[in-house]
């Protein structure tokens, strides 16, 4: 890896281009460096991990609402005889010249073919149908967002980097890619926004995480298409332009808004590529200028950071530094709940409120005011509160694991789950504190020291006193049951159950763990299709928009 220095430059001392942040970042996503088959294999867990979340989530009203905005952008329906899911292209006989656009200079289709583009599928529609690849990558990463139960990586900044797949899916189904030249998009993603996170705190300046998302999915993009330097530097900067915005959307009583924060970047992004592959330019240098986002909107004109990136011919292995996550909720819960579950069924009266006077959660900085006591935030003690933030509620997520001895994506959080009487009197007793080492070592740079849990010190009505802690996760990599590819497969296999039927779950599972060999035909059975109507009734409660 190689540190690139990063500070504010006055209009009158300018940046070479080869130096801006922005420059680096594409020259490191379209090196076409070979994909190491370690990173390829967990590429195909993410896609199938991402699977199994939208199709958990296909029925909540956020996510149906989406999927009708990409309804109302259909490209087009295949016409081949028996087309589906990873079938020829559809016939675009149809459709009005001016979407039939003319492909730019990406290494999928030459510079001077005025070719028709497929589309891009949308979870939970018709496999026949193709929409117009920013909105299915919305839908897509709306879906896949809604649940907060994919993958993560937490440094200086909080970054989910599975957010990446919906946009790069969306825009290798739309040019007819192959399965190849996806791994190596999706991959170039995950190592710009890992890389990003590493370096770059956008929360300390309440800036939303997907900052750091915009860049890296125009990157996975142009890694992808094969576009040139200067081409994918100005998407980057573009993407970044338009994706930056305040935390709020993940304070106090927390909106729908927070799946689709990540669903608006990937579509910006999208946007931001073929702006750019149309020659258009954008503001320079965004990250270094006096003007740009460093120097007022993060550290200020004082400030310097040092970017790790890869260095020309390095493999990008980001991915593996990264973590999914085998309960629904925020990452930095993860290990709680492992811990609560377990001391839950240990020490039964835990689950008594009687029984207990107090319980601290000694944790790192991040955790405590994120999802803990540190936020200020009331709604984190309401039982009235949106599911968005019950699972940004620490307390309520420990005294629920105490008590049940397990996390479920929708009983743990049904409404008559979060205000049982006992649960909420539990629940109030249950406080955060910010311990320096665990915050230490959730800033860690060595993966064997770094941790994501703390100590729990509980006291007892009758004066007795429990201690115990956790560092990370069972599923994380260095945890009690490390999640593997056939732990994907049960996630997607579980949480599948009752809403796609047997036959789909295979399928999309055939395609899916073929992805690296795949055909450029075979890319639209990328896609996850319920039984006809079964998502009616969502459908039905979605109100309608101005489209």
């Amino acid at each position: 890896m190689m540190l690139n220095d990063v500070h504010v430059h006055r209009s009158d001392d300018p940046l070479l281009r080869h130096d801006e942040l922005a420059h680096r970042l594409a020259a490191v996503a379209v090196d076409p460096v070979a994909v190491d088959d370690d990173v390829a294999e967990m590429v195909i867990n993410r896609v199938i991990d991402n699977a199994a979340v939208a199709a958990a989530s296909l029925g909540r009203a956020p996510v149906a609402a989406a999927r009708a905005q990409a309804a109302a952008r259909l490209q087009h329906r295949a016409r081949h005889a028996g087309a589906g899911p990873g079938d020829s292209p559809a016939d675009t006989s149809d459709r009005p010249e001016s979407t039939l656009r003319a492909a730019g200079p990406t290494g999928v289709a030459s510079s001077d073919a005025r070719s028709p583009r497929a589309g891009a599928t949308v979870f939970g529609l018709d496999p026949e149908l193709r929409a117009q690849p920013e909105w299915a990558a919305w839908a897509n990463g709306v879906a896949v967002r809604e649940l907060d139960f994919h993958d993560t990586f937490l440094a200086a900044e909080y970054s989910h980097p599975g957010d990446n797949i919906p946009p790069v899916l969306a825009a290798a189904q739309h040019v007819g890619a192959g399965g190849e030249q996806l791994v190596r998009g999706i991959a170039a993603g995950y190592e710009l926004q890992i890389d990003l996170a590493r370096a770059i705190s956008l929360h300390a300046h309440k800036i939303d995480h997907v900052a750091h998302l915009g860049p890296s999915a125009a990157g996975g993009i142009a890694a992808l298409l094969g576009l040139d330097v200067e081409t994918t530097a100005q998407a980057i900067a573009q993407a970044l332009h338009t994706t930056t915005a305040t935390r709020q959307s993940r304070k106090g009583l927390i909106s729908t808004w927070k799946a689709y924060a990540p669903a608006f970047a990937g579509k910006q992004a999208i946007e931001a590529i073929d702006r750019a592959m149309r020659g258009q330019t954008s503001p320079s240098p965004i990250y270094e200028g006096e003007d740009g986002v460093v120097a007022w909107l993060l550290d200020g004109p004082d400030a310097r950071y040092s970017v790790p990136l890869p260095g020309p011919g390095e493999a990008k292995r980001a991915i593996l530094d990264s973590y999914t996550k085998e309960h629904s909720a925020e990452y930095q819960a993860q290990a709680w709940i492992d811990l609560a579950r377990r001391l839950g069924r240990e020490r039964p009266e835990l689950r008594d409120p009687a029984a207990v006077r107090s319980i601290v959660l000694h944790t790192s900085h991040h955790t405590h005011v994120v999802i803990g006591s540190g936020a200020g935030d009331p709604q984190k003690y309401d039982p009235t509160a949106s599911r968005e933030t019950l699972d940004h509620s620490i307390p309520y997520i420990v005294a629920v694991a105490l008590q049940d001895g397990e996390w479920h994506h929708e009983r743990s959080y049904a409404p008559e789950r979060a205000q049982r009487p006992d649960t909420v009197e539990l629940w109030r007793r249950i406080s955060t504190a910010e311990d320096a080492e665990w915050t230490r070592r959730y800033h860690s740079a060595d993966p064997a020291e770094k941790a994501f849990g703390g100590r729990i010190e509980v006291e007892f009505a009758d004066g007795s006193r429990l201690v115990d802690e956790i560092a990370v996760a069972d599923a994380h990599p260095l945890g009690a049951r490390p999640f593997a590819r056939e732990d994907y497969v049960r996630k997607f296999r579980t949480l599948a159950d009752g809403v796609l039927a047997p036959e789909e779950v295979e399928r999309f599972l055939g395609v899916a763990t073929r992805l690296r060999t795949l055909e450029p035909h075979e890319l639209a059975g990328l896609t996850i299709t319920p039984p006809a109507g079964a998502l009616d009734r969502a459908d039905a409660a979605s109100p309608d928009g101005l489209f």
